[in-house]
């Protein structure tokens, strides 16, 4: 083995997580080469970012461009029950903890590209079309093979250490048998592009809009661009296995037929893209950093789409894989030990937001977290966190807890209307 490298380290992934990783690595002086199998603009669904993204953009130096791309605003949501009776704002302009409220939904095609723009930018090495067949992540080095999709030609990389950002696809989460389903969040998504489909009345046009099925299901709508809605409903796979068998089309025609408020919402609505599935999308990781190597963004753990946690987090945990690299470099030690804060960190991120994501599963949560006038303070730091704040102040974590306490409470009596069926063909996962 030499002591030479071909890069200071390598990115497998350009995904937000991934692209993240490599411009925070190139901002700090390192040389960096990043691996992307597909060839942007491609499609990708998570589309609603969190309040807490407009740090990342700072951070990454893309806050410009992101505002120049005039993506739709997003101020919070807006949450309605299926039979439009109880519908009311989500405001993250309430929550004091955040540096900006007000971020955006995204299409993914634009923004995705305009992160690995700023990679290039700042001189990483990206190459499209390429896939990391294998790594070897040895004593002195992480030794990458990787070959490129058009041609087949193969090529070995030797760097200090790998950012996994391979997202499901998990390169290293698989290597090592990392990765842990979640069995209250087997779930199923489908979903599609629409045009003409109405924005909401007033000033914040452009909120997702949460729509609750009378089950265990849920829709959402996100404004990606000026003509374009995305549309899609969840349901869990117990639910999904009692609807109806036919084409993704019909599926998610049905589902929408079924749910007053989007039947009347859709009404006009011309879908423009094909229907997509995904289904087990939630898993988390036992671990999330080791010898020469950290998992970053999906390629670590993913929870259900339901509070849009998905790119927000990405960013965020690729800029930290680049700040504990960072100091490895300086170090000169990549061992586990050296990225167990880092590891830390990612499980108490997963673990603050699951358990609001697996309590949405519920119909004691919902109950409360559709009421039409919730607790004012409490509501407030349930916000604080949706809006991405997830390390909150202890004010914050301790209202929390009393809000899960009421949900606790709810279970057994009725502090607040039943808005939702709790039979056991609604679906709802065992607790």
């Amino acid at each position: 083995m030499t002591d030479t490298y071909d890069f200071d380290f390598a990115v497998a992934g350009g995904g937000p997580a991934g692209s993240s990783a490599a411009i925070s690595l190139a901002q700090r002086g390192h040389s960096v080469v990043l691996f992307e199998r597909e060839t942007f603009p491609r499609f990708h669904i998570g589309e609603s970012l969190l309040s807490t993204a407009n740090d990342h953009f700072a951070k990454l130096g893309v806050a410009e461009t992101m505002e120049a791309a005039c993506f739709p605003d997003k101020w919070g949501a807006r949450l309605f029950t299926h039979d439009g009776l109880s519908g009311r704002g989500v405001d993250f302009t309430d929550v004091t903890e955040v540096t900006k409220p007000k971020t955006v939904q995204v299409c993914r095609e634009v923004f995705d590209k305009i992160l690995l723009d700023r990679a290039r930018e700042l001189g990483v090495d990206v190459r499209e079309g390429y896939r990391v067949n294998a790594c070897e992540l040895g004593p002195d080095a992480a030794i990458l093979d990787v070959a490129s999709s058009d041609d087949g030609v193969a090529a070995r990389v030797r760097v200090h250490a790998l950012v996994d950002a391979t997202g499901r696809n998990g390169l290293l989460a698989r290597k090592f048998n990392l990765r842990t389903d979640e069995p209250l969040l087997a779930n199923i998504a489908v979903f599609s592009h629409y045009k003409n489909v109405p924005r909401l009345a007033g000033d914040r046009p452009d909120d997702i809009r949460l729509v609750a099925r009378n089950d265990a299901g849920w829709f959402w709508l996100i404004p990606i661009s000026k003509e374009l809605m995305s549309v899609g409903v969840v349901v869990p796979k117990s639910l999904y296995l009692q609807l109806p068998k036919g084409s993704p089309e019909e599926m998610l025609d049905r589902a929408i037929a079924g749910t007053p408020v989007l039947a009347e919402l859709m009404r006009g609505a011309t879908r423009e893209w094909p229907v997509r599935v995904e289904k087990d999308f939630s898993y988390s990781a036992s671990a999330y950093a080791g010898d020469r190597w950290i998992l970053a963004g999906d390629a670590g753990s993913f929870l259900d789409p339901v509070f849009s946690t998905g790119v927000s987090i990405a960013m965020e945990s690729g800029i930290e894989a680049a700040i504990e690299l960072d100091r490895a470099l300086a170090r000169n030690d990549f061992s586990a030990r050296q990225f167990a804060a880092f590891s830390r960190r990612q499980r108490r991120r997963f673990k603050t937001f699951r358990r609001f994501v697996v309590g949405f599963y519920t119909p004691q949560f919902r109950d409360l977290f559709f009421d039409p006038n919730p607790p004012r303070h409490i509501f407030k730091a349930v916000v604080t966190v949706l809006a991405g704040k997830w390390d909150s102040s202890l004010r914050t974590r301790l209202l929390n807890r009393v809000f899960f306490a009421i949900v606790a409470i709810q279970k057994r009596f009725s502090l607040t209307r039943m808005m939702f069926r709790r039979d056991p063909s609604a679906g709802y996962p065992g607790e």
